[in-house]
């Protein structure tokens, strides 16, 4: 954007700079809008992550009970030498969604307690219902914190994309549109000021006739 005192006074420019204007203020509305719809979109996910958040305290409370009462039943030093139960047979499956062009994923730890054909790397020392409790409470937060972590990184990229948004319209908003206006009214001014005084020249070359 030139300086006013750069801007050619004329009305060609003049009807460019509202060209310009035009466009802008189209852009300015798009993104304004695209704003709009990622803070929407923002707060849904946000609604989704704290509904989960909660469930999850849920699944650790369920879980360390589960934790507390094995240990009741086994005693710590005999639960600490249980083979534990491997993730390498879980299934992570991921699904996308486009959002306004952002790559959005839903993530599932498919994680049974038992899979068929699954090869264990010892046989549990006790096999008690407790141990078998334990083992599935804590198996269901391990599901639920894969899940939990994919919508913290739609929320990291929408709130990245919405602020990027936000700088791209406040720049069009507080100094681009400004400027333009500035310009437009400067050329106006100085066509006016041009208009008057030609109209003065053609008053006095009528009188002097």
């Amino acid at each position: 954007m030139p300086e006013l005192g750069e801007v050619a006074a004329t009305r060609v420019a003049l009807l460019e700079l509202r060209d310009e204007r035009r466009l802008v203020q189209e852009g300015y509305d798009l993104l304004d809008e695209k704003r709009v719809l990622l803070a929407t979109a923002i707060l849904r996910e946000l609604r989704a992550y704290v509904a989960a958040d909660q469930q999850l305290a849920t699944l650790w409370r369920a879980a360390r009970a589960a934790l507390a009462a094995a240990v009741e039943i086994h005693g710590f030093d005999d639960l600490t030498v249980e083979p534990p139960f491997p993730l390498d047979q879980a299934l992570l499956r991921t699904s996308r969604h486009d959002f306004l062009g952002l790559p959005l994923r839903d993530a599932v730890l498919e994680a049974p307690l038992a899979v068929p054909g699954a090869v264990r790397s010892a046989e549990p020392v006790r096999d008690t219902p407790e141990l078998r409790h334990c083992a599935l409470a804590f198996r269901a937060v391990a599901v639920e914190l894969v899940a939990q972590a994919a919508r913290a990184a739609n929320l990291r990229q929408l709130v990245a994309e919405y602020r990027r948004t936000e700088r791209r319209a406040r720049a069009l908003e507080n100094v681009l549109l400004p400027e333009i206006d500035r310009s437009v009214a400067f050329i106006e001014e100085q066509l006016d000021a041009v208009d008057q005084e030609e109209a003065v020249r053609v008053r006095n070359a009528a009188r002097a006739r």
